[in-house]
């Protein structure tokens, strides 16, 4: 993907291996854009959730760059200071939840970022506001459901008002009707740049503009599968059916 002067992140020839394992990420070149919406499906192991770690810093590239607009990210400074604009969503909510009671865990990151309880508070009921979750301020974490603690944990992400998310699997463990409602959350999120990993393509499909796969350590885009919506009938009445 070529590079603009719009570019919010861009990786230069990265790779990555575990100590004393194969490679994971060869050689990778990938540019993100303000605006873009893209999805990345590959199989387990492909290295999809490897990438985002390495973005944000949680785990070190063995070589090449990533850059942030223009800047170099290479010290543990750097990397924090591109956290603030980079959000993480994990792809086991639990791994996110911290605090007894939602508030608290949404509450954490702008407090994080320096912002006074006031602040923080204000911005966390927004965001809880804004995810129909302004009920669960005081519900205790660890007795959510699943999908209620994936729509908590993307509020601690929304909380520290990303510049772009980077979600990790989103729908895994979610059902029909909260999937859908993510649907809906990502398409009113007009503001947010995002790269999302998931399995499902009908997902990736109703929430980005482009998706791409990984084989091999690196991101194929030059086998760029373009969206699109249509509508037919048929003339025998509904029929269950799939297009690829």
């Amino acid at each position: 993907m070529h590079q603009t002067h719009s570019a919010i992140l861009s990786l230069q020839k990265i790779s990555f291996h575990y100590p004393n394992g194969p490679t994971v990420i060869n050689d990778l070149d990938f540019t993100l854009n303000k605006g873009d919406r893209i999805g990345l499906t590959a199989p387990n192991g492909s290295g999809k959730s490897t990438l985002f770690h390495l973005i944000v810093g949680l785990l070190k590239t063995s070589s090449g760059r990533i850059l942030c607009e223009d800047q170099e990210i290479i010290k543990e400074e750097d990397f924090r200071q591109l956290r603030r604009r980079v959000g993480l969503l994990f792809q086991d909510a639990d791994d996110q939840l911290f605090f007894p009671t939602v508030l608290e865990d949404v509450a954490f990151g702008p407090l994080n970022l320096g912002k006074s309880k006031e602040e923080a508070l204000t911005i966390s009921h927004q965001v809880l506001q804004r995810l129909e979750l302004v009920d669960f301020a005081d519900r205790i974490t660890f007795k959510l459901s699943g999908g209620e603690k994936k729509l908590v944990a993307l509020a601690t992400v929304l909380a520290m008002e990303p510049d772009v998310l980077l979600l990790d699997e989103p729908t895994a463990g979610l059902d029909h009707k909260t999937k859908l409602r993510l649907i809906e959350l990502l398409n009113n999120f007009t503001d947010l740049t995002y790269l999302i990993v998931s399995h499902e393509f009908d997902f990736l499909t109703a929430t980005t503009n482009h998706i791409y796969t990984m084989e091999n350590g690196t991101i194929l885009v030059d086998e760029e599968l373009h969206i699109h919506h249509h509508e037919h009938a048929h003339r025998s009445g509904q029929q269950p059916h799939r297009h690829i």
